[in-house]
């Protein structure tokens, strides 16, 4: 049930028991089945929020991510979908979809990513991975890796 101030496009494809807070902006995507989604996020056209999930809010998802069951999205979390962004062409005419390509990112299942953690194009999280607020993730982060920092390198566990 979608909260007040919200645009969600007729293209939306909404599962079963979606959760929609205020002021969401969703356009050409899928939310799966009993997925919340906190305020002020966007989600863009060719998009796939699997089931189960959670996007806190201030949460921008471009085109292009694919992210899939129960996976938790923290506060403020940006994803990128271009490696080499302009505004303009060489001839300084503003850049349509036309002038660039979609690099695409995959969060996989039960993968958690923490609040500020900026999300790199290109890049494939694995299964149950954590990566840690504020992390810059610039490549892949393996199935039950936990990652922090900037760049985003391997935690160390310590032996208690």
């Amino acid at each position: 049930m979608p909260g007040q101030f919200c645009v969600i496009a007729s293209d939306v494809k909404l599962g079963h028991d979606v959760i929609i807070h205020n002021f969401v902006n969703l356009y050409g995507c899928e939310i799966g089945d009993g997925t919340k989604i906190g305020s002020f996020v966007e989600i863009q056209k060719g998009t796939l929020v699997g089931r189960n999930c959670k996007v806190s809010s201030h949460t921008f998802i471009c085109e292009g991510v694919t992210i899939e069951d129960e996976v938790f999205i923290g506060h403020g979390v940006i994803f990128i979908n271009d490696k080499y962004p302009r505004a303009t062409t060489a001839d300084g005419s503003l850049q349509s979809e036309d002038d660039w390509q979609v690099v695409e990112t995959i969060v996989k299942r039960g993968a958690s990513i923490g609040s500020g953690a900026t999300i790199l194009c290109g890049v494939t999280i694995g299964e149950q991975a954590i990566v840690g607020a504020a992390a810059v993730v610039t490549k892949d982060v393996p199935a039950g890796a936990s990652v922090a920092g900037n760049p985003a390198r391997a935690l160390i566990r310590q032996i208690e």
